[in-house]
């Protein structure tokens, strides 16, 4: 993999809840010079020139404790000014509790949102057991979603794992991408991360991550 291909598996990330435009505007500016995928910022950043660049924002964002109904109306609304991609967090407390039907019926919703658009379903990997994390896959894949992510990146529990990615991986074949997001900030942990099965990066450190190519 030379480094034009790892960019391009780069989702260019701030989500930081003090960012400012000014700091996103910055983000984009730096995505396109360092060739990334995409920038992921919140949805109340847009819409926005992403000069070239696809565009992903998250939803229920990032607790995912968020009434189902409103993740929708939130997916639609940033659909509406111009995300590519959407990035949803599940309800932890269902999952936690075996809800899986709940759990699925939410995704629907946002992917019924979402119908023009790409969307990663968070599942927040370091909260769940591994029992946990394939049954979150299936609800995601039987959803229709076409991606699952593993982390929002803000938990204190931690964030993506090679372990959680394989697993991750495993649960859903070919039926949905991988996304690893959450703690990635050196090209080891990034390419680990890849060997691991995943096709998409959510990074805030990219240009350092990219630089260790050169």
């Amino acid at each position: 993999m030379n480094r034009q291909e790892l960019a391009q598996m780069i989702d260019h990330t701030i989500l930081k809840p003090e960012a400012t435009a000014t700091d996103v505007e910055a983000l984009v500016a730096q995505g396109v010079a360092l060739g990334v995928y995409s920038v992921c910022i919140s949805p109340s950043m847009l819409p926005i020139d992403v000069q070239g660049l696809k565009v992903a924002t998250v939803c229920g964002f990032p607790s995912g404790a968020h009434h189902g109904s409103i993740k929708a109306a939130e997916a639609t609304q940033s659909i509406t000014d111009g995300a590519d991609e959407i990035d949803m967090v599940i309800n932890l407390g269902f999952a936690k509790t075996g809800q899986w039907d709940r759990v699925q019926a939410e995704i629907e919703a946002v992917r019924q949102a979402t119908s023009s658009g790409v969307l990663k379903v968070i599942i927040e990997s370091a909260v769940l057991t591994d029992e946990e994390i394939i049954s979150a896959c299936q609800a995601a894949k039987y959803a229709g979603a076409d991606f699952v992510k593993t982390s929002t990146g803000m938990h204190p529990a931690g964030g993506a794992s090679v372990h959680a990615v394989q697993l991750m991986k495993d649960s859903v074949g070919d039926s949905c991408e991988v996304k690893a997001s959450g703690g990635i900030r050196t090209l080891a942990e990034a390419m680990a991360m890849i060997e691991a099965g995943a096709t998409r990066l959510g990074v805030s450190a990219s240009a350092a991550i990219l630089a260790e190519m050169n």
